[in-house]
């Protein structure tokens, strides 16, 4: 793992920690991670960009780890995660960056790279395709379309209720989550039972991580969730329309950046994202697409060679390190 280094910054009314690594003289990337997940996820690319370079920036997001998680679910919308990322560039005066995100983190980078059309100069989007803004919020449409059987997403929707699952055995629920969301097979994401069943409850725990997760680093991703909780992260799932409202300046808008999009052919969000996925190139008319064969959600850690050779070329062709 390369070295890196933690800052805890003052934005946007919290703290946030931002893990950084090479030298300081290279042009900024920042990682973004997503649920459940940490900044160490990315230390595969973490490595490989300061190699080549790159200064590197790993945020723990909001609700995550050393970051501050504010109680109120509407801490958590669209624009105020982005405003901690626009506010962590002001502090290091960043003028020109990279932005970089999978799953939860994907639409942030997706999002600010429409905010800040002259400081994002190259976006990336792992597992999260960018769809533009929707007639309506997404969660409208998701319960619609699964009012008798069980999501995941609107699961989430009841305070309270996801949080203490999750956190009830923390290392059990990583090896469910990273197992499960390793394939279209063992994806749980929809289920057939009771929407109002618990999430994790049918799973038997394989005991432990999958081959891809070192024993080193389910450690950190274990430690991020017994610091911080769910209740945070969960939150980033509770305000679809809150993200609707405060992102109607951006209908209609697209993506102008170059951008990469990067997909496991095994990740089940690639099915519930698959007509999204079809039109992006509408809304990203200069975006460039990848499926990564044999490959699940965790798509960073599970192939970090293939992810690693379509994303250090992109960016050395539209955001060269030297």
């Amino acid at each position: 793992m390369q070295q890196t280094h933690q800052q805890l910054i003052k934005v946007n009314g919290i703290r946030l920690s931002v893990h950084i690594a090479g030298p300081e003289s290279g042009k900024p990337v920042w990682l973004l991670h997503g649920f459940p997940e940490c900044w160490y996820s990315w230390r595969h690319q973490i490595a490989a960009l300061a190699a080549q370079g790159y200064r590197v920036f790993a945020p723990e997001m909001r609700g995550y780890g050393a970051t501050e998680a504010p109680e109120a679910v509407e801490a958590y919308d669209l624009i105020t995660l982005c405003a901690d990322i626009q506010g962590a560039m002001n502090h290091f005066g960043h003028q020109q960056v990279a932005m970089i995100g999978h799953d939860w983190g994907a639409p942030v980078a997706w999002h600010l790279a429409l905010l800040e059309p002259a400081r994002v100069k190259a976006v990336c989007g792992m597992s999260v395709p960018f769809g533009g803004r929707p007639r309506q919020p997404a969660i409208n449409m998701m319960r619609e379309a699964y009012k008798d059987r069980f999501h995941y997403i609107l699961y989430f929707q009841k305070p309270g209720l996801a949080e203490a699952e999750l956190a009830s055995d923390i290392p059990r629920t990583m090896r469910l989550m990273m197992h499960g969301l390793d394939s279209q097979e063992g994806g749980a994401l929809v289920q057939d039972k009771p929407a109002d069943a618990a999430w994790l409850d049918d799973y038997s725990d394989p005991g432990k991580p999958p081959a891809w997760c070192s024993e080193e680093a389910f450690e950190v991703y274990v430690k991020t969730f017994e610091q911080s909780g769910f209740r945070g992260p969960v939150n980033w799932y509770r305000n679809f329309e809150r993200n609707w409202e405060r992102t109607e300046q951006l209908a209609g808008r697209q993506i102008e950046q170059p951008a990469l999009f990067l997909i496991g052919d095994r990740d089940p969000v690639g099915i519930l994202e698959a007509y999204t996925i079809k039109k992006m190139p509408g809304v990203v008319p200069k975006v460039e697409q990848h499926v990564i064969a044999d490959c699940g959600h965790w798509i960073q850690a599970e192939k970090p060679d293939e992810v690693n050779s379509f994303l250090l070329p992109f960016l050395e062709h539209h955001f060269p390190a030297t």
